[in-house]
């Protein structure tokens, strides 16, 4: 089961580097039904991997031109406080609470992955919405960061074109930035993390590093409609089987 937990890890980053999130949100639910963490250990897992896996994907994003810095600080900064605060409180719930939440998040994650696809990923402005909800979106994603593990990406990106007015293509890279900051802050806020087993995390970061460096090159050659609606269908489908089995055990 390794090897299949390794291979899905290099899809993880190839989901990254494509669409700017999304495939962090899989990194959990590998951890648990496929190689077998408990829930709670695998969220304190999640943060250096997830982490150091957008990092590497924003370097490249930097380079190409597609890091808006004022907009990554400014959204960043406020999820930072939202996943610490959010990591923290995530001691309160039982681990399959947690579970149970991550299938909501993954089912609505899917839901919008769907929506977009169907859009015409052009760059998209829009007028004058108000800047209290860039921030309150901000906040909320670094919260559900540090109780369930995610990156956000998936409302990171809509949120920083919607409210950020930020073109299509630069939002995916400062996405990833964002990423990682709210990983280095959700990992700064869980109360235990001694029994991560650091060689495999570096294992699995090393693989996923190497999908969203392939994921980065290929996102000009792919058509990422198609693409979307696969994965989000993958998506629901183990939204729908988490929802299933965490509910029964609560």
């Amino acid at each position: 089961m390794i090897m299949v937990g390794l291979a899905l890890a290099l899809v993880i980053g190839l989901t990254l580097g494509l669409f700017g999130g999304g495939g962090s949100i899989l990194t959990v639910p590998v951890f648990v039904y496929v190689l077998g963490f408990d829930p709670k250990l695998a969220i304190a897992m999640s943060f250096p991997v997830v982490g150091a896996t957008s990092l590497v994907g924003a370097i490249g994003h930097w380079r190409a031109g597609n890091v808006r810095l004022s907009s990554a600080l400014l959204f960043g900064l406020i999820a930072m406080a939202g996943a610490f605060g959010g990591a923290r409180a995530s001691g309160l719930l039982d681990g399959r609470a947690q579970l149970l939440i991550l299938g909501v998040v993954m089912a609505a994650a899917a839901v919008m992955m769907l929506r977009s696809a169907g859009r015409d990923s052009a760059d998209v402005r829009v007028p004058n919405v108000p800047s209290r909800a860039l921030y309150l979106v901000a906040l909320s994603v670094g919260a559900l960061t540090g109780v369930i593990g995610i990156g956000g990406g998936f409302l990171i990106v809509p949120a920083l074109v919607v409210f950020g007015q930020v073109p299509m293509r630069e939002a995916v890279g400062t996405s990833l930035l964002v990423i990682a900051m709210n990983c280095v802050a959700g990992y700064a806020g869980q109360r235990d993390v001694r029994a991560i087993p650091w060689l495999f995390v570096c294992t699995f970061s090393a693989v996923a590093i190497a999908g969203i460096l392939a994921g980065t090159s290929l996102a000009r050659f792919v058509p990422q409609r198609t693409l979307k609606k696969g994965f989000a269908a993958l998506l629901l489908v183990i939204a729908v089987l988490m929802l299933l089995q965490n509910h029964a055990k609560l």
